[in-house]
């Protein structure tokens, strides 16, 4: 009966370590989240640009240096986005369209990209700071690092290529002011 006892006692001790332990599947994103932020890449847990509420979800951001914004735009995997939106190519549809046409070698690379992307990636999303990806990270960083070439190509393509001018603020300094105009 001591015996009983003792064990018992020892697997209430040892039964917390086990769930502090990381599973393989924590283990598997640690690695892939040091491997793209050594590559510059910052992660970041947010809400993603879909209608349904997904909950938060990692979004992978390329940002775009701050004297060259980005093009504004966002591309939703077909099985997240109505069918109402335009088709930019299989699987894939505009949810907002870019306002100019993206260069041509730029659409190449982003439909080649488009290709390669695993199943869980859902939307890719560029605005005036970041080119971003949002996906479940199903994969490891080696396999991750497949896509930095192609990401990096579209950030620097797409940089300086903003939708709207970026706000000018001379001459209206009366108006931060509080002053009225003359």
């Amino acid at each position: 009966m001591e015996w009983l006892i003792i064990v018992l006692v020892l697997m209430l001790i040892v039964s917390p370590v086990l769930w502090l332990k990381p599973k393989p599947r924590q283990k598997r994103i640690a690695g892939l989240r040091n491997t793209v932020m050594k590559a510059g890449i910052k992660v970041k847990l947010d809400k993603p640009p879909l209608n349904n509420d997904p909950g938060l979800m990692p979004s992978y951001r390329w940002p775009y240096p701050a004297d060259y914004p980005g093009a504004t735009f966002v591309l939703v995997r077909e099985d997240e986005a109505s069918n109402a939106l335009k088709v930019f190519r299989p699987g894939w549809r505009w949810r907002i369209e870019p306002l100019r046409p993206l260069p041509a070698g730029v659409t190449e690379r982003l439909e080649y990209l488009l290709t390669r992307l695993p199943r869980d990636a859902i939307v890719i999303e560029s605005n005036r700071e970041a080119l971003k990806l949002w996906w479940d990270e199903s994969q490891d960083g080696e396999r991750f690092t497949s896509y930095l070439d192609d990401f990096n190509y579209l950030r620097k393509h797409l940089a300086g290529r903003p939708d709207a001018p970026a706000p000018r603020w001379q001459g209206f300094q009366h108006l931060r002011d509080g002053e009225p105009r003359e």
